[in-house]
């Protein structure tokens, strides 16, 4: 164990002496503006693999780098002519430094355009996570991983509390979790520079924590109860041709549709990237499904990029 610490002290060092150094080098321009993402949360979420993805959209990444000095690199990605995009994981590595993390991001957040991606799971997903891959909890192996994610879940409660984007990666692969950023933060010149997801799920397992608007689809007549529609969903000819038959369908379809096309120049206005707009019936298997598919119909006819998600959709 102390030939562990001593690693870490090691590089850490070599680590604060590479920033300096860079910090040190003369800028291009002082008032060139730059896009910071703090990528931090629970162990076993997908962090690394985040991490990646976000290198792969051609952010300059670093791991692990110590609280005292992302300060300092903020600075570095403002004034380089280089570095645009910057993303760095921050977690429960650092210990109780934690608690200044707050502190620390409002004084970033004064000199570069900052967003905070908290990446969370069940408890039963990330027990799992650690099982197969064999690997200890970094809060050791004196706890179980049970107690060791609980404690982590609470040493990271000042992070979780300022984090902009709060993803669940119960449900996602690594694919599912690269494509969920590449739609976020990939640049691309198509569209108006907003990418929506419409989303489906279902009530009984949670509302989605990445949901920006949610909208309750229960008042829709269940196909559910249709023996020839139950093992269906949204998405066939005859499940979709059910629900839209109800007038309050159409009504509320078309309502929505007013309501997104009055909100989403003021979201563009204020910058906002990326919006989910999550639709959430019993099971997440018919109405829910169908009203994603129509509105994302309606707003990509209104000239915005929009995808869809199914949470909770039988494959």
């Amino acid at each position: 164990m102390p030939r562990i610490k001593a690693a870490k002290s090691v590089e850490k060092k070599a680590l604060k002496k590479t920033v300096a150094k860079k910090a040190a080098l003369p800028a291009a321009s002082s008032e060139k503006k730059g896009e910071l993402v703090i990528l931090t949360g629970l162990s076993g979420s997908g962090k690394l693999s985040a991490l990646k993805a976000f290198e792969d959209l051609g952010f300059y990444s670093v791991d692990n780098l110590p609280l005292e000095l992302v300060p300092r690199f903020a600075d570095l990605v403002r004034q380089s002519a280089e570095i645009e995009r910057a993303a760095l994981v921050v977690d429960v590595r650092e210990g109780n430094r934690l608690e200044e993390f707050p502190a620390i991001l409002e004084k970033v957040r004064e000199t570069l355009s900052t967003r905070v991606m908290f990446l969370e799971a069940s408890d039963e997903a990330l027990i799992r996570r650690f099982s197969e891959t064999r690997r200890p909890h970094p809060l050791g192996r004196s706890e179980t991983v049970v107690k060791s994610i609980q404690a982590e879940r609470k040493r990271l409660d000042p992070i979780r509390n300022v984090a902009d984007i709060i993803l669940d990666t119960t449900k996602f692969n690594v694919h599912d979790l690269r494509a969920h950023i590449n739609s976020q933060f990939e640049r691309g010149e198509v569209g108006r520079g907003l990418m929506i997801s419409a989303n489906s799920f279902g009530f009984k397992n949670g509302v989605p924590a990445e949901a920006d608007l949610v909208f309750d689809v229960r008042f829709l007549p269940n196909p559910h109860f249709v023996p020839e529609f139950r093992k269906l969903t949204g998405r066939h000819p005859k499940v979709a041709k059910y629900v839209r038959q109800f007038p309050q369908t159409t009504e509320f379809l078309d309502k929505t549709t007013e309501m997104l096309k009055f909100l989403l120049p003021h979201y563009i206005k204020e910058g906002k990237s990326y919006l989910t707009v999550a639709f959430g019936c019993t099971g997440g298997q018919h109405r829910s499904v169908f009203i994603a598919e129509e509105i994302k119909k309606r707003m990509v006819a209104e000239g915005y990029r929009v995808k869809t998600a199914h949470r909770d959709m039988p494959r």
